[in-house]
């Protein structure tokens, strides 16, 4: 049927000024002194172009009739007065030039009797005089020619009724603001015909609001009527924009209201009531407008078009809105065509509600344009025009609605989801490129419609329902299903749209924020999302506990080295692994990286006790994803550019969102990988399984510290016994040695540290401290003999630094005792600093113990671990001592004095283990008031460059701290390193243990420092 369908540019030829778009806005503005003055366009200037453009109203033609048979006549007029009442902008001023050009002889018109009986035009001359108060200029006096400057009404009407000789007749009256009498008038007229008109006398009122204008216009209009009715061929046209009932319908509603009193008034005290007439009904509005914007428009075939509407109204007249239905509306398009019905229904119905809305101008600035864009873009689609076609994209097109009639609220809404620039096409635009490619844009035209229809100043006027929609853009060449399909799709994504249920299809000015979120992730580009995902997940499970392998894609990307030390936590990708809370058996990518190693992924992995997999939860991972995504979008709406479009409270609320979001992604990255497969004897499948078991963290516990995957590693893998940090009590030293190669005797720290990297039945160690806090333990319990160099360790001695290289070796007591290595043969020698090359070390022969004889020497300055050169302890002294991190064992000395019933303790010492713990600790220590602190250091170290130093330091904790400033980076950079560190506080009057003074001395000597230290502390009773 659309192929036989006449289009508009088969039927309809615009004017050249429409066609070009070469309109201004002053052609849609008439004003009456601009044509009177010659500065007004041609096309109200010139009689001919202006009667070409006109449509013959039945009010313009009434006006025309009564008033040029008054001034020529022979027209029987018996009224010399003639109102218009008209709403604004329906055309009042265009019945007003029409008269100025017909009481001229309307020379040079062809088409006079489409307005009247040419017998009616004045023949010979007729003064005219024009007053429109927009242009008035009351204070300063308005330019009329030959020096003089009129300020009142009557002063501009003297002037042009009888020239600078008439002025003179009023100038006392114009300069002094009073009202002329009605003979005085009536001398300006001679013996011509006479024409007054005046218009907008409103707002002339308003320029002289506080100058008695008021009285004195009355005052004129009164003698200026009587002098009118008194001169047969006289008459006088004056315009008020009031309502029937006299309420006034624009911006000086006041004042047009006392002027329709005053005339009233006047009229009913002459006896003669003046004809009121309208230049404009509602229904000649689409015979204006075509007039005005089409050159030509052949009414004979538009026949065809009309009636091929008809029966598309008819077929699907279950679905469309009442209009379709109406046996009316035929003879409606018949009128309006080439513009749909509801093109002016809408126009006049909805946005003519609008504050500032000029009926008749307003619809032909508007249509005018969409004319010009339809007649340049020539879309194969146009039977008619429909509001559809009116192109929000267009600037010119857009501010008439966004600026002229004040909507720019709507700015936003418009950019979005109608028409965006070509950077950043709006979500109708995306719609047709997406799903209607090759089809007519119904995304476009169903926003356009849609967004016109919701420009009304009643909120029960906005916006239509579904059925209207397909009866608004239902066309000889548009598929009422995909009408369907592009509203659904567009309500579905809109952003702006009033998403409320019984909503009818409408805009809101301000955009519903989940909305734009919502449609900020569809714009996500999925490559991007995936690699911000991924360097996230990265950022998540970094950290400092474990050695981070991101992603690998087999075994060639997982090393098999110690490296720094750390276990390798091997994060799967969840794009190659995803599992479920009830996995089966281990999966085949994470055995063979558990199993295998090299570049061919054949070779044997030999530290698989130093692996750690994490994998994400298949219910876990479009979460993550959306996550992701969602925090971009947010980031992209912060964007200055893009966050101006939102009102200021969404403004604010994006960027709260943006900044959770941050966190909300780290959450679902830990909930997602929560999955954690670790080396153990105890393997998922069973015996002969690959030795991995499966632990799943809690999904609660995974949401704990965001940003901390490796915290929550660590965390299950302590509760299952599998890994140990520092402050974990380590595997007891006889599992040790029967789970080990040191079952046969003997073994170096060195190979037996790396034992924990090998067999997944031993612990995973995060800290070689735990280690040494297994080897002490042995030594203690007598399981182990410690030997390196000369020195030697069993159970009861001091405890030196454990040392983990290949000269330090750890004997089974058994071997020991049979290989004569323990009990020792003879007193052991003071171990000496280690010999270059033989890899960092940290040792510290033991001090002699602090207790009884023990004492303050009188040196240089104050130490310990010396006997004491003058003054015994006092009888009854008691000694207390344990070993652990210091915290812990400075408690459980503190318990072993209250147990045993003191009341205070009068020294504590402590000795260091490490040298980086007596380093932390010094500081603190010289902190600790009520008490005297002494420092002793002893030892070494060897340079990279074989250089070697030793010293030895006793004194105050003061002292010590500047010297320590000092060993503190050597011993960093040092190659090899030695010392013997001790710390011992001497109480003035004793450290009591009835209160909480003991606890304040603790935490404040642990609270930055958590060194594993030798705590001895002693008690004296005096």
């Amino acid at each position: 049927m659309c192929l036989a369908v006449p289009t508009f540019f088969d039927l309809c030829i615009p004017r050249d000024d429409v066609a070009n778009g070469t309109i201004v806005d002053s052609d849609y503005a008439a004003n009456l002194a601009n044509v009177l003055t010659g500065r007004a366009s041609r096309d109200y200037t010139d009689a001919p172009t202006f009667f070409t453009n006109t449509y013959p109203t039945a009010g313009l033609k009434e006006l025309l009739v009564n008033v040029c048979g008054r001034l020529s006549g022979r027209g029987g007029s018996v009224s010399a007065v003639f109102r218009l009442d008209t709403s604004f902008g329906g055309g009042k001023t265009h019945g007003l030039i029409a008269l100025v050009h017909a009481a001229a002889g309307m020379r040079g018109v062809t088409n006079v009797a489409e307005f009247l009986d040419p017998m009616l035009v004045p023949s010979g001359r007729v003064r005219v005089a024009a007053f429109d108060g927009e242009n008035a200029d009351p204070a300063n006096g308005r330019p009329m020619g030959e020096g003089i400057r009129a300020h009142t009404p009557w002063g501009e009407i003297a002037y042009q009724l009888a020239g600078k000789t008439g002025y003179e007749i009023v100038r006392q009256s114009d300069e002094q603001r009073i009202a002329p009498g009605a003979d005085t008038i009536k001398e300006l007229f001679g013996a011509d015909p006479v024409l007054v008109v005046l218009d907008e006398l409103g707002e002339y009122l308003r320029r002289v609001q506080g100058m008695g204008g008021r009285d004195q216009l009355t005052a004129f209009l009164k003698a200026l009527l009587t002098a009118i009715e008194s001169t047969p061929h006289a008459a006088i046209v004056y315009t008020l924009a009031v309502r029937s009932d006299g309420k006034g319908v624009d911006a000086f509603a006041d004042e047009n209201e006392f002027l329709a009193g005053a005339m009233s008034e006047l009229e009913s005290v002459s006896g003669r009531k003046a004809t009121n007439l309208n230049p404009t009904r509602d229904d000649e509005t689409a015979k204006v407008i075509r007039r005005r914007l089409f050159a030509s428009i052949d009414d004979s075939r538009a026949s065809e078009v009309i009636n091929a509407y008809r029966e598309l109204w008819t077929t699907h007249r279950d679905i469309l809105s009442e209009e379709a239905r109406r046996s009316t509306t035929v003879a409606e398009f018949a009128q309006t065509y080439p513009f749909h019905p509801d093109v002016l229904d809408t126009l006049t119905g909805k946005t003519a509600t609008l504050g500032g809305f000029q009926r008749v101008r307003g619809m032909l600035r508007i249509l005018a344009k969409t004319v010009a864009t339809v007649w340049a873009n020539r879309p194969a689609d146009v039977s008619a025009i429909h509001l559809h076609h009116i192109d929000l994209g267009s600037d010119v097109v857009r501010r008439e609605f966004t600026t002229r009639l004040q909507q720019g609220a709507f700015v936003p809404a418009i950019l979005n989801d109608i028409s965006g620039p070509p950077e950043k096409p709006a979500l109708a635009q995306e719609l047709d490129a997406k799903h209607f490619k090759g089809l007519l844009p119904y995304g476009t035209y169903v926003a356009r419609t849609i967004f016109v229809h919701t420009l009304a100043f009643n909120n029960d006027l906005k916006g239509l329902s579904a059925d209207h929609l397909r009866y608004s853009i239902l066309s000889p060449a548009a598929d009422l299903s995909f009408i369907d399909d592009a509203k659904t799709k567009f309500r579905a994504e809109s952003a702006y749209l009033d998403d409320r249920p019984t909503a009818p299809l409408r805009f809101n000015a301000e955009a519903n924020l989940t909305q734009v979120i919502g449609r900020e992730e569809r714009n996500i580009d999925p490559s991007e999302a995936r690699t911000q995902l991924a360097d996230r997940i990265r950022s998540v499970f970094g950290g400092q506990s474990l050695d981070l392998v991101p992603f690998p894609g087999g075994p060639w990307d997982v090393p098999d080295d110690v490296s720094d030390g750390k276990p390798r936590l091997v994060l799967l990708s969840h794009d190659a692994l995803e599992i479920g809370a009830d996995l089966r058996e281990i999966p085949e990518i994470v055995g063979r990286m558990f199993e295998r190693k090299g570049a061919d992924g054949n070779g044997l992995r030999s530290l698989r006790n130093n692996l750690l997999f994490v994998v994400a939860d298949e219910t876990k991972v479009n979460e993550m994803k959306r996550a992701i995504v969602r925090r971009l979008a947010l980031q992209e709406l912060k964007r200055p550019e893009r966050v101006k479009e939102l009102a200021e409270h969404q403004q604010a609320k994006v960027f709260e969102l943006e900044k959770k979001s941050e966190t909300e992604a780290a959450i679902a990255i830990q909930q997602c990988y929560r999955h954690i497969l670790y080396p153990s004897r105890n393997a998922l499948s069973g015996a002969g399984s690959v030795q991995l078991a499966h632990s799943v963290i809690d999904i609660q516990n995974a949401s704990e510290r965001p940003g901390s995957g490796q915290l929550q590693v660590v965390r299950q893998l302590q509760s299952q016994n599998k890994v140990r940090d520092a402050s974990d009590s380590p595997d007891s030293p006889s599992y040790i040695r029967d789970r080990t190669p040191l079952k046969k005797g003997q073994m170096t720290t060195r190979d037996l540290r790396d034992e924990f990297r090998r067999d997944p039945s031993l612990s995973i160690l995060l800290s070689d401290d735990v280690f040494r806090k297994a080897i002490r333990k042995g030594v203690e319990e007598g399981v182990y003999i410690y030997k390196r160099g000369d020195l030697l360790a069993g159970p009861a001695d001091p405890m030196p630094s454990i040392n983990i290289d290949e000269e330090t070796t750890i004997f089974t007591m058994d071997f020991a005792k049979s290989k004569g290595i323990w009990p020792r043969p003879a007193p052991t020698p003071a171990a000496q600093p280690a010999s270059a090359g033989g890899g960092v070390s940290i040792s510290s022969d033991p001090l002699p113990a602090i207790g009884v004889g023990s004492g303050v020497s009188q040196g240089p300055g104050p130490g310990f671990g010396e006997r004491q050169q003058s003054g015994a302890p006092a009888a009854g002294a008691r000694v207390f001592t344990a070993e652990g991190v210091l915290k812990e064992a400075l408690r459980k000395v503190i318990e072993q004095a209250k147990t045993a019933k003191l009341a205070k303790v009068d020294r504590v010492a402590i000795r260091l283990f490490e040298y980086g713990d007596a380093f932390k600790l010094i500081p603190i220590a010289n902190s600790i008031a009520g008490t005297k602190r002494s420092v002793t250091l002893e030892g070494g170290y060897t340079t990279t460059q074989d250089s070697e130093m030793m010293f030895e330091f006793k004194g105050e904790a003061q002292d010590a701290s500047t010297i320590k400033d000092y060993l503190e980076p050597q011993f960093r950079a040092a190659k090899v390193t030695d010392l013997k560190a001790g710390i011992l506080f001497d109480f003035e009057v004793g450290l009591a243990l009835d209160g909480d003074a003991a606890e304040k001395f603790i935490e404040k000597l642990t609270r930055f420092a958590s060194a594993a230290a030798y705590v001895e502390a002693t008690a004296e009773v005096k």
